[in-house]
């Protein structure tokens, strides 16, 4: 029989393109990994890596089993939503979660408390990664649902063996120092409304710069950046001091306070924020009771 622990390393190597990522992606140190695929090897008789410089890339027979690899994991998903339902159908034992930072500030933390409540055997474990990454885990079987936002408007590739619905639309708002300028403005703000003031943001390459660059596509000069920071908290810290403002998703954004206001912006930038599992988990007790906490209680099929 085909060792399952090696043929999920095997995969992982295939769509991460080295052992080494695949460990961490997995959890284990690479020569476990090597390890394992060895002793796949020698069930198989076959070779399924092949060395290539200083990677290695799978052989035909490596490729063809991993072709395959879905089935095999599909069917065992299968074989464990059967076990649950005999069981009472209720959610029970762990379920692994992976999303991006601000969806488990702004959606997974408020609902963990009512999960916990509704369902006291079932046991949440969360690690925080970005779409591409997460996706992959749960299409490797690492994980078990995903939390996935859309880049810059286009949707995140999904691998066909996953299916996913749509939990939230994410917003952003300028935030600034309630004696700036800009907290005076009762009306949602306007591009020509932001081009004179000076701004703490996101670095490039993240969708929140992306917004940022969107507000001032148009604009004749250049907006006055004074900072760059990731952490949206330290942002916040920042425009306290009254110098800058910044935009920040709603997802994204813990209580304001007393020295804080936030105003809408008259085009407000969004992204849509979905649930990926896979296909053959789509009846797991586990999975539809964290939807249900996400604000999802029908059982239906997704669309």
């Amino acid at each position: 029989m085909i060792d399952v622990v090696g043929l999920r390393a095997l995969r992982s190597v295939a769509a991460l393109g080295s052992l080494v990522r695949a460990a961490d992606q997995l959890g284990f140190t690479a020569s476990a990994v090597s390890q394992q695929i060895k002793r796949l090897e020698r069930q198989l008789g076959v070779p399924v890596l092949s060395p290539a410089g200083r990677g290695v890339v799978l052989t035909p027979a490596g490729q063809a089993l991993v072709d395959r690899a879905p089935e095999v994991f599909q069917a065992l998903e299968r074989c464990a939503d059967a076990a649950q339902s005999v069981a009472d159908g209720a959610p029970r034992g762990v379920i692994r979660v992976v999303a991006f930072s601000t969806a488990v500030r702004g959606l997974l933390a408020p609902a963990l408390p009512r999960l916990s409540s509704n369902c006291p055997d079932l046991r949440p474990r969360i690690t925080e990664q970005d779409p591409e990454e997460a996706l992959h885990s749960v299409d490797a079987g690492t994980a078990d649902l995903a939390l996935v936002h859309d880049a810059d408007g286009l949707p995140t590739a999904l691998p066909p063996s996953l299916v996913q619905r749509h939990v939230h639309t994410d917003v952003g708002d300028v935030v600034m120092h309630r004696t700036h300028p800009l907290a005076r403005c009762d009306a949602p703000l306007a591009e020509t409304d932001l081009a004179s003031h000076s701004w703490v943001t996101s670095p490039p390459g993240t969708v929140c710069h992306q917004w940022f660059r969107r507000l001032f596509a148009q604009a004749p000069e250049e907006p006055d950046v004074r900072h760059l920071i990731d952490d949206f908290a330290t942002q916040l810290s920042l425009v306290s001091s009254g110098e800058v403002v910044a935009l920040v998703p709603r997802l994204a954004r813990p209580p304001l306070g007393a020295e804080l206001v936030a105003r809408p912006l008259r085009r407000q930038p969004k992204r849509e924020v979905h649930a990926a599992w896979r296909r053959s988990a789509d009846t797991s007790p586990a999975i539809r009771a964290l939807l249900a906490e996400l604000g999802f209680p029908d059982s239906g099929r997704p669309r």
